[in-house]
């Protein structure tokens, strides 16, 4: 049904001991993708169970981009000082602020996005599906549909992984948890990128120059 040759690709894809990625073999009759699901269900699982827990250490990591462009500062934490300063943890943490770097999210997660701007949002989608021409009675059903998908974008934890897009930031998170044992939380970021905000100056480079020969 399987090899061994499976159970250690299973193991290096995610991580997980031997002994599960055998058993999640066996359950998923040696179906690769599925045995995947299973395992992310059980650290989903495992998550769970530590979310009551006090993650006080971690680390804060830096990341600059495209030459100076693009900054971003993450703090992560965990349960333990030994945990925050294993590579596992810190290369975790450096994933995370490429992903930030590359993805903008705006918020960390749906909880934080500010009631008017969700309201704005909707009325703004709202409109366009009746511009759209769609029945008036499942108007409000695209609404939500639409607003579920501005919440993938525009937050932290529900984007795609840029490295893996099959699985979100929050799937990403969970599985750090049930390999390292501890509860993990991300609880903040700041992203800078060049310029931004500033206006910038837009000179008509034809009418400097007639200027200069005056």
């Amino acid at each position: 049904m399987f090899t061994a040759n499976d159970v250690k690709d299973l193991r290096e894809k995610t991580g997980v001991g031997m002994m599960d990625c055998k058993k999640a073999l066996t359950e998923s009759n040696g179906d690769m993708e599925v045995a995947i699901k299973i395992l992310r269900e059980k650290g989903l699982a495992s998550a769970a169970k530590k979310a009551s827990r006090i993650a006080a250490e971690g680390i804060v990591e830096s990341y600059i981009h495209m030459g100076g462009k693009i900054g971003v500062l993450v703090e992560v934490n965990c349960e333990t000082d030994f945990v925050a300063k294993t590579d596992a943890f810190k290369a975790f943490v450096h994933s995370i602020a490429m992903h930030i770097a590359a993805s903008n999210p705006l918020f960390l997660e749906r909880t934080d996005v500010p009631a008017n701007e969700i309201e704005k949002e909707r009325d703004i989608i709202r409109a366009q599906a009746i511009n759209e021409g769609k029945p008036e009675k499942i108007v409000e059903k695209i609404v939500d549909g639409r607003i579920d998908k501005y919440f993938n974008e525009v937050c932290l934890m529900e984007q795609s992984f840029i490295i893996n897009p099959d699985i979100t930031i929050d799937n990403l998170l969970n599985e750090q948890v049930s390999k390292i044992g501890e509860k993990i939380s991300i609880r903040r970021f700041t992203r800078y990128a060049m310029g931004e905000g500033i206006e910038k100056r837009k000179d008509n480079f034809a009418e400097e120059v007639m200027g200069q020969i005056k």
